[in-house]
């Protein structure tokens, strides 16, 4: 079994990717487990038709959880597996981890909660993938949103990032909590994907920042209207328009994620190089509207 971990920040499509990588796993015979990690509880959405699922702290809380402990709700098989656990396309398992009720507790504990649950319902026993994926909101790397890579709960690391500066900052944030954690048993860096999301489609610099941090572009993935889309359906482009190039550069990718070795430990960058890559953000973006305007 492969657990990979994604993050990224919010809005630059890391559930899109990680939907996706999962369908296409999921049509090369794979066994997957898919556990989304926001609180909006919409990581799986679009492997299920756009259908909610119940989330794991919203089935705790009607199980008693605030007058009992998890241990005895499980002992007393007040939950099963199948309370918390979902089919979606292709036959891949789906669990949404879910968040606290509004203006109470904190988003982060919610992962915590969910995978020690998850552990006493004996999930990967129980359903035996070949994979899990950890779809991971990054804006923010607090101890619970950091847990799958804090205790070393995933293989690897895979960070999502566009062009945008704000995305770049948050996989930065992102690649110091590996290097904090990676000298304790925590989880490596598996590579950088890149997801021409937003105003600005600049490979060049997620590429250059990649290889400061001392890692690598695992994918590419370009802009494309068939996202749109499949999403309006609540599905992937691997299921809505499996002979695209676009569904096809989502297999490849997940045919890279299941043999990458390129794993490390990043050299995060330095808040003078974060302002330097800024300023060129910033510049590119000023070129391209006067180059619009003059259209």
């Amino acid at each position: 079994m492969k657990q990979v971990a994604f993050y990224g920040k919010g809005g630059v499509g890391k559930s899109t990717v990680a939907t996706n990588v999962a369908a296409a796993l999921s049509e090369a015979g794979k066994r997957v487990l898919v556990v989304g990690c926001d609180p909006k509880h919409d990581c799986t959405a679009n492997l299920r038709h756009g259908k909610e699922i119940p989330t794991v702290l919203d089935v705790l809380r009607a199980k008693g959880m605030e007058k009992r402990s998890i241990e005895e709700i499980v002992a007393s098989r007040g939950i099963r597996l199948s309370d918390v656990v979902f089919k979606g396309y292709n036959g891949v398992f789906c669990v949404e981890a879910g968040g606290p009720k509004p203006g109470y507790g904190c988003a982060g504990r919610g992962i915590i909660v969910a995978i020690d649950l998850l552990k006493k319902l004996d999930v990967f026993g129980e359903l035996k993938p070949d994979i899990v994926i950890y779809d991971v909101l990054g804006d923010v790397v607090c101890g619970g949103f950091a847990m799958p890579l804090r205790l070393g709960l995933a293989d690897e690391v895979c960070v999502v990032t566009s062009a945008d500066y704000l995305a770049i900052y948050a996989a930065n944030n992102i690649c110091k909590g590996v290097c904090e954690f990676a000298a304790r048993g925590g989880s490596p860096l598996g590579g950088i994907i890149y997801n021409a999301r937003g105003p600005l489609d600049a490979p060049d610099i997620v590429e250059r920042f990649a290889a400061a941090i001392g890692s690598h572009i695992l994918c590419e993935i370009p802009n494309n209207k068939l996202f749109a889309e499949a999403e309006v359906e609540g599905k992937t482009v691997v299921e809505m328009f499996p002979a695209s190039e676009i569904a096809a550069t989502f297999r490849r990718l997940a045919e890279r994620l299941l043999g990458n070795e390129k794993r490390a430990v990043p050299t995060p960058l330095s808040e003078e190089r974060l302002s330097e890559l800024r300023a060129e953000v910033r510049l590119r973006m000023r070129r391209r509207l006067k180059t619009e305007d003059k259209r």
